[in-house]
């Protein structure tokens, strides 16, 4: 069974829905764009376009994959929604994509 912070992407996801949650101790502001597993894991690759970053976050924003299992104090919010056009290119946050949103 998914996690409450899964299901609660998931359903950010299907209303393209901003999420806003606490990372490795960071806030963070992102767009969920691929959902699912890494080695029976949950993961989830979204565009972070607002927040911090250990890594810096450049202007614009940037993809982050992050563990569903580290991510703390998360909610949806409605606003616009942020992706960048290499959406599409091969990725190697998750191998079991359970659900991903184009553009």
């Amino acid at each position: 069974m998914n996690s409450a912070i899964y299901q609660m992407i998931r359903t950010a996801m299907e209303g393209r829905q901003q999420v806003h949650c606490v990372y490795k101790g960071l806030d963070r502001a992102m767009c969920p764009h691929t959902l699912g597993y890494k080695n029976g894991m949950e993961k989830v690759l979204g565009f972070q376009f607002a927040g911090h970053s250990s890594k810096g976050l450049p202007p614009g924003g940037e993809w982050r994959c992050m563990f569903v299992d580290e991510i703390e104090q998360a909610s949806a919010h409605d606003g616009p929604w942020h992706t960048r056009d290499d959406h599409l290119r091969p990725q190697t946050c998750v191998d079991e994509i359970e659900y991903e949103v184009y553009a």
